[in-house]
């Protein structure tokens, strides 16, 4: 389900934004409108949509349009064109009432600094949104209670803020965002200001509440590493405009062009990618109904010494190996049961292609990887690992 949709976004700074759109329509550059009309194009004609529980990241270079972007979503910066959908309707066009209470109920805002109230206590600050809305004071107390236990500071209530180190601060800015249960959580480069240890940290924070409370979230950084761990999806964006949109994996293994290329040329591959990424379709298969002569044929066919054999549902049974079929054959043996290897190493899609490196060198075995029910969606080859970490453009190796 699409829960914000934006269309044809555009934001001009400056006192001649309708000269400046006519020359974005022609095709004039950021530069040229800046010289021709002292405007500054902030977002250049964007549209993408998020769907309800995605986390999807705005990133680029200082002055690449990103925050502002964000900020057009809850009109914190007035667009000067396009629509801005949520649940279907567009909050540029609705009066100052209806935007308010779509900011307090749907939208809440994660800034880079901390923005707390010095002279309010955690427990304070965290219900103030609640305040605003009319809350009842034991009411709102106790909801922003539930949310300080969400992000581990219970015990932190009473303190004030300057008590607080910066991650903690940073958690309780996340937790007057929570209070109002919003839909949506706008992050405008909420982490920049922590140091490297502690940025790690509340990305770690982020991803397991969102495992938990699964928002949708726009989180906007400049740091690539970042955009890679959190995000599902990826705008990347250059003077105002969106240059690629993707997974992580897409952008870093077939960038939309040389720009986007340049941007990702660093990253450490074994570091992003996942066993979905680099597995290979489970084509040679064997089910627990076919015998030993029928599972050697398989892997005659395909030139390898070991099947997988699946259940009739596509759970995984386990592996059989040539030589066991071998046996089996000379043995007179119908069916495959006596000889299935049921304790072979199995992967989610989602693990990291760095925690597979060790399990590929210690197995003797391909890798299944399974999804929460145990149905096989694909096997992992030491070819294919070392395929994934250096393939650039989407080209498959064969392993």
């Amino acid at each position: 389900m699409t829960k914000v949709s934006v269309r044809n976004l555009v934001k001009i700074f400056g006192e001649h934004p309708n000269r400046a759109i006519k020359l974005l329509e022609q095709g004039k550059s950021k530069e040229e409108i800046l010289a021709a009309t002292k405007s500054t194009v902030g977002v250049h004609s964007v549209s993408f949509d998020i769907t309800a529980g995605e986390t999807f990241v705005l990133m680029g270079l200082s002055g690449s349009g990103k925050s502002t972007l964000l900020r057009c979503i809850n009109r914190l910066i007035e667009p000067t064109g396009g629509q801005v959908l949520i649940d279907g309707e567009d909050i540029t066009k609705v009066d100052e009432a209806t935007l308010r209470q779509a900011r307090r109920s749907k939208l809440g805002m994660v800034f880079q600094r901390f923005a707390l109230f010095p002279h309010r206590t955690v427990l304070d600050n965290v219900a103030f949104g609640l305040e605003v809305q009319g809350m009842e004071k034991g009411e709102r107390l106790a909801k922003a209670r539930q949310v300080l236990e969400v992000v581990g500071l219970k015990e932190w209530e009473e303190s004030m803020p300057d008590q607080l180190s910066g991650g903690m601060q940073q958690r309780v800015g996340l937790a007057r965002a929570l209070a109002s249960d919003p839909d949506i959580l706008l992050m405008d480069e909420a982490f920049s200001a922590l140091d490297p240890l502690i940025r790690k940290g509340m990305q770690d924070e982020l991803l397991s509440l969102q495992a938990t409370l699964n928002k949708t979230i726009v989180f906007v950084t400049h740091d690539l590493d970042e955009a890679l761990k959190i995000g599902d999806r990826i705008a990347l964006m250059k003077d105002g405009a969106i240059i690629q949109i993707g997974t992580p994996e897409e952008i870093l293994t077939n960038p939309a062009n040389e720009y986007v290329a340049k941007f990702v040329e660093d990253v450490d591959m074994s570091k992003v990618l996942t066993a979905e990424g680099v597995m290979k379709k489970p084509d040679a298969v064997v089910t627990t109904k076919d015998g030993p002569r029928q599972a050697l044929r398989r892997m005659k066919e395909n030139g390898i010494s070991s099947i997988f054999v699946l259940s009739k549902d596509r759970r995984l049974a386990g592996l059989v190996l040539a030589d066991d079929a071998l046996q089996a054959i000379e043995e007179h043996k119908d069916n495959l049961n006596d000889i299935i290897v049921r304790d072979t190493p199995k992967v989610a899609p989602a693990t990291p292609l760095n925690d597979l490196i060790p399990l590929i060198a210690e197995s003797r075995f391909p890798i299944a990887v399974i999804d929460e029910q145990e149905r096989m969606l694909g096997v992992i080859v030491r070819g294919s690992v070392l395929a994934g970490m250096v393939r650039r453009g989407g080209d498959d190796f064969d392993s």
